[in-house]
């Protein structure tokens, strides 16, 4: 069974750069046609797709977060890290990595295994 499970700090202070990791045990990061992708819940909102990168190393980002975001993979490690420059305490949220399943052009069909998610605090 798939399994995955994120770290990093709770408390970001503002500007700075937030730094996630996942880790997946059960499956391979460049199993096709897996995605693996980065979501987050600030408190009172929905959850927020923010990024993926896909089994070849491909990667795509949400537009309005594009900018200061950046997605990478350490395949021997089996992680994939998620960089967040120059937070705000509005990037305070619940952060999730999750496996989603695509066709093999790139179409999403569904999330099948999540992460329990970590608490992200951006506090001076």
């Amino acid at each position: 069974q798939v399994q995955l499970q994120e770290s990093g700090p709770g408390l970001v202070k503002p500007s700075q750069t937030l730094s996630l990791s996942c880790t997946v045990s059960g499956g391979r990061l460049s199993t096709p046609y897996y995605y693996f992708s980065w979501m987050r819940q600030a408190p009172g909102k929905g959850l927020e797709w923010m990024g993926a990168i896909g089994y070849s190393g491909t990667t795509g980002y949400s537009p309005s977060l594009k900018s200061r975001t950046s997605i990478s993979r350490d395949t021997s490690k089996h992680q994939f890290t998620l960089q967040l420059t120059s937070v705000t305490p509005e990037d305070t949220a619940v952060y999730y990595c999750d496996r989603e399943e695509r066709t093999s052009g790139g179409d999403y069909i569904a999330g099948d295994y999540w992460g329990r998610g970590t608490q992200v605090t951006v506090t001076a």
